[in-house]
């Protein structure tokens, strides 16, 4: 089965007076790129959040923000009046550009804020960390389900495109005897314009089906199919196959390639074109697989 490298989860956990929200999302990336954001006072629970975030999503361009708010019940603690002051600026700021209202209770609104209101002299419990994992595991949960369901959909399209190259490779077949036959006749037609000129039939043939061989496409189109069979058979595969279906792809497209520079027929010509365009696509999508 396929995985996307995007995807969003969220989760929220609490723990008494505490309210524990992670947010990850996560977009395609050759190697695992992660951002952690989380206040201050749990930076050294950051290590352990990084190598869960690690163990489940392997690859991609993530960003993980855990915010923690004190419910209505919280106890007293200290605000941070700078920390205050600046977020009402930025509401103000804010309302005067959109045209909406100022919050009526400012004080309510500004001690909701993160970090405005933090507990006197406390000390961060482990009871505090499991809290956090747990959102942060939620949030992980989330983010895995959704990059289930695009990689499903990603399954389904190329599925379709690999379909659509196999039935334009179907196709090369019935042209191939009209073209060697076209190339046969044109250097016919080119040795009889030449007058007085006398040459070794036998000679000719034998340099005819010399040079009729090199435009030969029959290995092109045995490799092209095993690739065909061998994506799909990949795509099926553990998750995690994103690069191999990458190298996969570029061996496709050395043989389309091959293809159309021996074609030497216009209609051939025309399929190589089609057979490109779906390659280009399926690669375009492939950045996004895990």
């Amino acid at each position: 089965m396929i995985l996307s490298m995007t995807g969003f989860g969220s989760s929220v956990a609490e723990c008494g007076e505490l309210k524990f929200t992670a947010e990850i999302k996560s977009l395609n990336s050759k190697q695992l790129d992660l951002s952690v954001r989380l206040p201050q006072q749990y930076r050294e629970a950051e290590m352990g959040l990084r190598g869960d975030i690690a163990q489940r999503l392997e690859r991609g361009k993530v960003e993980a923000t855990i915010t923690v708010e004190a419910n209505e019940t919280a106890a007293a603690g200290v605000v941070n009046v700078a920390m205050a002051r600046r977020y009402k600026e930025m509401i103000e700021e804010m309302s005067t550009e959109l045209g909406v209202p100022a919050p009526t209770d400012w004080s309510a609104t500004l001690l909701r804020m993160p970090d405005v209101l933090k507990p006197e002299n406390r000390v961060v419990g482990t009871d505090e960390v499991d809290a956090l994992r747990r959102a942060v595991g939620g949030a992980l949960d989330g983010l895995v389900e959704f990059r289930t369901q695009e990689g499903a959909r990603l399954e389904k399209f190329f599925e379709e495109k690999i379909e659509a190259i196999q039935g334009l490779l179907l196709e090369v077949p019935q042209y191939e005897g009209e073209r060697i036959e076209r190339i046969r006749g044109r250097i016919f037609d080119a040795l009889e314009k030449l007058q007085g000129v006398d040459y070794d039939k036998n000679r000719f043939e034998q340099e005819m089906i010399f040079y009729i061989e090199k435009l030969d496409i029959t290995e092109e189109k045995i490799r092209l199919q095993n690739h065909l069979d061998y994506f799909l058979k990949t795509m099926k595969g553990a998750p995690g196959q994103g690069k191999k279906l990458g190298f996969i792809t570029q061996e496709m497209g050395r043989e389309i390639n091959t293809l159309g520079s021996k074609a030497n027929h216009a209609e051939l010509q025309r399929i190589v074109v089609r057979m490109k365009d779906h390659l280009e696509q399926i690669k375009e999508q492939i950045l996004n697989v895990m």
